[in-house]
């Protein structure tokens, strides 16, 4: 049996003993369930071990399962430290990625030049998930993150790079102003139909109001429309159904488009921190000491 064909079937294996179901490895590794699950039988057909219990309520590694899962995964790190060196000594990025950025901003802002970048490195392999979930870099196997939000302090195995902060600006559509009139002031906004943020647990983002003393104020809201992501807001506000408040990345476009217009732009305040995130132990592979540099010039808020 050739080194290559003894290889077959590995990383699938390991990828799902890491993250406990078929499932899981396949969003990680790009592929269905069922190729996962069919790569993993025929490995454990070629072996002549079972090396998982399998129910229709988990999974788990067999004795014989835990100990191939030890030295394959060892094998696994064997091999992407050696692509490593083969990449520092050509200083070039190469090899897999793992990207995550939030959701809206991630397709609108991290998306783009990340593609841009990948054309210019085709030997990197860039595996880009996109999710508003506070992933574990480590857990997960994420080389770089990008965040809107999050702690001032990160851990220690994990890098931080503050980017600034998102820029919050109130907006309607030009029809809808047209009808309703524009405000005149922060206490004329509630006589205004609000397009809100509503968060997953049920709650709804107040408003936030830049007073002229440098205080800023969160001001409830009822909205007329509550919509979980910023991209149904903005579809909300374009077809006239109120007053948002939206970080200028999400609007700044559909503004010099006369699409939305600003409403009481000496309201707009900051929002959220900007960060990149890596483990503190891969930011010396080119790959992604490359694409922290890239990333940082690219968002970097003014």
């Amino acid at each position: 049996m050739t080194p290559s064909e003894r290889l077959k079937g590995i990383e699938a294996f390991v990828m799902t003993a890491s993250a406990g179901s078929f499932t899981a490895a396949a969003e990680r590794l790009h592929l269905t369930s069922s190729a996962v699950g069919k790569s993993v039988a025929r490995l454990e057909a070629r072996l002549g071990i079972r090396l998982f219990e399998r129910t229709t309520r988990r999974l788990a590694l067999t004795e014989a399962g835990t100990a191939f899962y030890r030295t394959c995964a060892q094998v696994l790190t064997d091999l992407e430290e050696a692509e490593t060196v083969l990449a520092v000594q050509q200083n070039e990025p190469v090899g897999r990625l793992r990207v995550d950025a939030p959701a809206t901003f991630g397709r609108l802002r991290v998306w783009p030049p990340l593609l841009r970048f990948a054309e210019r490195h085709p030997r990197l392999r860039p595996h880009v998930s996109f999710t508003d979930r506070f992933v574990d870099l480590l857990d997960e196997g994420i080389d770089v993150a990008v965040r809107i939000g999050g702690p001032d302090h990160w851990p220690a195995s994990i890098g931080c790079r503050h980017l600034g902060r998102e820029r919050l600006l109130f907006c309607a559509s030009p029809a809808y102003l047209a009808r309703r009139g524009a405000p005149a002031s922060a206490d004329d906004l509630a006589r205004h139909d609000a397009v809100l943020y509503g968060k997953a647990d049920g709650s709804v983002s107040p408003w936030l109001i830049a007073h002229a003393d440098g205080q800023i104020e969160r001001r409830a809201m009822t909205g007329r429309i509550i919509a979980g992501s910023g991209d149904a807001q903005v579809a909300a506000v374009k077809a006239g159904c109120g007053i948002a408040q939206l970080a200028t990345w999400l609007v700044d476009e559909a503004i010099t488009r006369g699409e939305l217009a600003p409403v009481l732009p000496a309201l707009a305040t900051d929002g959220l921190p900007l960060h990149l995130l890596w483990p503190v132990g891969k930011q010396l592979l080119p790959k992604v000491d490359a694409v922290l540099a890239m990333l940082t010039e690219e968002l970097r808020i003014a």
